[in-house]
């Protein structure tokens, strides 16, 4: 391994002052905890292309499981006991191989955790994998939800895989999904509670301050984001459709595949509406530019059924510096991946279609999104994947 790649924190970055606070852990405490142990590989070393402002990319291990169905271990079993009873056969990874449209896999990480009785974690399909349809979750042993683990867990960590749109390939080493940490005060937080969150009364001063969209923000229960669904000038599409059985994704494979070969372009519509199909796949973009200032981390609420039978945005930590620049505008859109679930639905221009939830960080990163580090998606519009030309 090349010496830049390790994790060596300068002394005046060592992560103590993020680590004694309560909210998201930056990058600069991410080096610290795995320095600790508290996040580590029998595999391999952890590397710094790995962390990101406020997440740690989480990477394949050799083997992946065809599984029956998703399971989650519940309380009292870990995951490799469950796995025992529903694997249909392992794959090998160390060479690459192609998970299948339809299918569900297990895949044991190359990571693990030993936390502190702080700490909590929570996990994300990272933006490439969401805007591919790739349905991805972290799993951990004896626990009773999806993407979440608990104060001071300690144990392996598991990817469960389901390719919606398009097959995939990926190999050993490959990042699928991402996960954060998150710190609670001295005092144990309740259950519902979240150490960090932006109320709404803050988020308003927040952007009033900073700026989090152009103009006025609707805020309830977060920043509110409306569907875009006229075309900027000269423009002739809104979005973009899944094709189905367009063939193979090479996960790791960047600006390496036609766009039409995959997708199909959707125009707007003359009364500005889009009709959702049952279970098709939509990439659109919001009508707002958002930016996230440097000391905070949002993320997309989980699917509300109170605004409609479709599910907006798979995928995806919002980093703090996504679309921000100081004195400036919001400088970047929300790029939703949209599901309808099982009737077809209108969506409207300027429709509320979800909500952007705001955390603080327990301390400013040393590095921001977009500054440097290869970010993919800052200033975007309308934007697939890495992927494609």
């Amino acid at each position: 391994m090349q010496a830049a790649d390790t994790i060596s924190p300068k002394p005046a970055d060592d992560g103590k002052t993020a680590l004694s606070r309560a909210g998201v852990l930056p990058a600069q405490a991410l080096r610290a905890l795995i320095k600790q142990g508290e996040i580590a590989s029998d595999v391999e070393d952890i590397t710094e292309a790995q962390i990101q402002p406020a997440s740690l990319d989480l990477r394949l291990g050799k083997t992946a499981y065809r599984i029956r169905a998703s399971f989650l271990p519940g309380g009292k079993s870990t995951v490799r006991e469950k796995l025992d009873k529903f694997a249909f056969h392992e794959i090998d990874l160390t060479q690459g191989a192609v998970l299948e449209t339809g299918c569900v896999y297990l895949v044991p990480l190359q990571e693990k955790l030993d936390l502190r009785a702080t700490i909590a974690a929570f996990a994300n399909p990272k933006s490439s994998t969401g805007r591919l349809d790739v349905f991805t979750r972290l799993i951990g042993d004896r626990q009773v939800s999806f993407d979440a683990l608990e104060e001071g867990y300690s144990g392996p960590l598991y990817a469960e895989i389901c390719p919606r749109s398009f097959s995939i390939k990926v190999r050993t080493g490959s990042r699928l999904n991402q996960i954060r940490f998150r710190r609670r005060g001295s005092q144990p937080s309740q259950a519902d509670e979240r150490p960090g969150r932006v109320g709404d009364r803050a988020l308003k001063e927040l952007h009033t301050d900073l700026g989090l969209v152009e103009g006025e923000a609707a805020i309830r229960e977060g920043l509110n984001l409306s569907i875009n669904l006229a075309p900027a000038s000269g423009a002739k599409l809104i979005g973009y459709r899944a094709r189905r059985y367009a063939g193979v994704v090479d996960m790791d494979r960047i600006g390496e595949y036609e766009v039409g070969q995959f997708w199909e372009a959707v125009e707007p519509d003359a009364d500005r509406r889009l009709v959702l199909d049952p279970h098709e796949f939509y990439i659109l973009a919001s009508k707002e530019s958002v930016a996230v200032p440097p000391g905070y981390v949002a993320e997309m609420a989980p699917f509300d059924p109170l605004i409609g039978e479709y599910r907006v945005h798979y995928a995806g930590f919002f980093d703090p510096g996504f679309g921000y620049s100081e004195g400036g505008s919001p400088g970047a859109k929300a790029v939703l991946e949209v599901r309808s679930l099982d009737i077809p639905f209108i969506l409207d221009d300027g429709q509320i279609v979800g909500r952007l939830v705001y955390d603080r960080l327990t301390e400013q990163p040393d590095t921001l999104y977009g500054q440097g580090i290869g970010s993919n998606y800052q200033g975007q519009g309308l934007k697939l994947s890495k992927h494609f030309k």
